[in-house]
């Protein structure tokens, strides 16, 4: 009770809306300073645009579309291709990695191939999808999923060794079959881990989503960036980001919410 008590005065705490408070600041001097240095030209137009040519080129996207296509169609594109990659990462290194740290025989097996790929560059490899998968959204896919599973699984298999002993053991001595002592023992004592492992997993997934939207693309957030970048419209490349940006802050909060849920007493 008391530990339920001291998260909910945490939550309420009025030092949040001073720090909340600090940070609008802090974004409104950037976006000041922004708006001082297009003004005055002290950065060439064409890499540093104004805030209203990128508000105007903001409109001009909702109200027109892109490239025959509108803006939610683009981000549902990109947002589809992570939602499935990180799908398949959730249904895969989650089990796979708490398998692995409770086997050092398995862990023995998977973690050279993970520890090879993993420090990789996406750009390494993306040419091997292609020719492997073709040029569809089956490439993308598959170079957003092992961008977010080797985060994902080293988060499962550092989450699943450092479950105490005694708390295993304490599930077989009540009768804890192993099926049950994986679902209702490792696995929620996993969580708040997993879903850390995953705040870095969506944060790898969408630095990759630019590299996986290059090839062969006509749709997506990321290639509107690159798209605009050859006809060196930096107000689009500038909106196209900022929205990324702005997605990934709430998907970002959401998970943050998830995460205090399960685990209340780590402050986030």
């Amino acid at each position: 009770m008391a530990l339920i008590q001291r998260s909910s005065s945490n939550r309420f705490d009025p030092k949040n809306g001073l720090y909340a408070a600090v940070s609008v600041v802090s974004v409104s001097i950037v976006l000041f300073l922004w708006w001082i240095a297009s003004r005055h030209e002290w950065i060439n137009p064409l890499f540093l645009p104004s805030p209203a040519d990128v508000w105007a080129a903001f409109m001009t996207i909702v109200q027109d579309g892109y490239k025959g296509s509108s803006l939610l169609a683009h981000i549902g594109a990109s947002l589809q291709r992570i939602a499935i990659a990180l799908s398949l990462v959730l249904v895969t290194a989650v089990p796979l990695g708490i398998l692995c740290g409770r086997s050092r025989l398995l862990r023995a097996i998977f973690d050279p191939f993970i520890e090879f790929y993993r420090p990789l560059p996406p750009l390494a490899y993306y040419s091997l999808l292609v020719l492997w998968f073709g040029i569809e959204d089956t490439s993308k896919i598959v170079l957003l999923f092992l961008g977010g599973f080797a985060p994902m699984f080293i988060a499962a298999v550092y989450s699943a060794r450092r479950i105490p002993i005694d708390r295993i053991n304490g599930a077989k001595s009540l009768g804890a079959s192993r099926y049950k002592l994986y679902l209702f023992v490792i696995l929620p004592s996993c969580l708040p881990d997993l879903l850390t492992g995953l705040r870095t997993a969506v944060g790898v997934t969408y630095a990759t989503l630019v590299a996986a939207e290059m090839i062969a693309a006509v749709s997506g957030i990321g290639w509107m960036v690159l798209d605009a970048s050859k006809y060196l419209r930096s107000d689009i490349i500038y909106v196209a980001i900022i929205i990324m940006g702005i997605i990934a802050i709430g998907i970002d909060m959401v998970i943050r919410q998830l995460i205090q849920r399960v685990s209340p007493w780590i402050e986030h």
